[in-house]
């Protein structure tokens, strides 16, 4: 193992926490009653996966969930739904971001999600102080511009080709055990805390 100079960090589970009841709950008020079989806390499917995946826009979107539950829904309402995954944004995970950076680590977001939620995290209003995600963070990735969701082996090389550093030298923080299993294959230092767990110190030991 070479010298850790990268941090890859998932967005849902790790940077902030996830609430999937939250989410399923939102959807279902706008009529998706099986929204329990529809979303995945990991890796989306049907047309929640064709947008996170970048096969369909966010208005191709919103058209096929106003299908779905036979009414137009809002571009407003689709973005209120998706937020419902967002839990917190524990400060100390913020903090460490910032210390890691001031140590000189590459920090980088490896994520898979969609124009709804990023919305709200590369706004302003995401860490309560004025700043977005991209505050935080040297690059991000995100599965809707890549075209690919992890854990397909096509998002691990788009990083890859993307980062200065090499697999070796960069450590893989995910709550998806699939998504860290591929990236362990690929040659990345892994990490999988669960989902809301405090990794602050506990990250320490893989990259000292």
């Amino acid at each position: 193992m070479g010298k850790i100079d990268t941090i890859l960090f998932d967005l849902g589970g790790v940077i902030i926490t996830i609430d999937q009841p939250q989410a399923v709950m939102r959807f279902k008020e706008l009529g998706l009653t099986d929204a329990e079989e529809r979303l995945d806390p990991y890796t989306q499917v049907g047309i929640f996966g064709d947008l996170e995946s970048g096969r369909i826009s966010a208005e191709e979107f919103r058209i096929a969930l106003s299908s779905a539950v036979t009414r137009n829904v809002s571009w407003n309402e689709c973005r209120y739904a998706w937020l419902g995954f967002c839990g917190e944004v524990p400060q100390r995970n913020l903090d460490k971001l910032t210390e890691l950076r001031s140590r000189g680590y590459r920090t980088v977001l490896v994520s898979n999600t969609n124009p709804f939620m990023m919305s709200w995290v590369l706004s302003p209003d995401f860490d309560g102080k004025g700043n977005s995600l991209e505050h935080y963070l040297d690059k991000l990735y995100m599965s809707y511009k890549i075209g690919a969701m992890k854990p397909d082996r096509l998002f691990f090389e788009t990083v890859i080709a993307g980062e200065p550093s090499t697999p070796d030298k960069c450590l893989f923080v995910d709550d998806g055990m699939r998504n860290v299993e591929v990236a362990a294959l690929m040659g990345f230092n892994t990490f999988c805390p669960h989902n809301g767990d405090d990794w602050t110190n506990e990250i320490e030991r893989f990259i000292i």
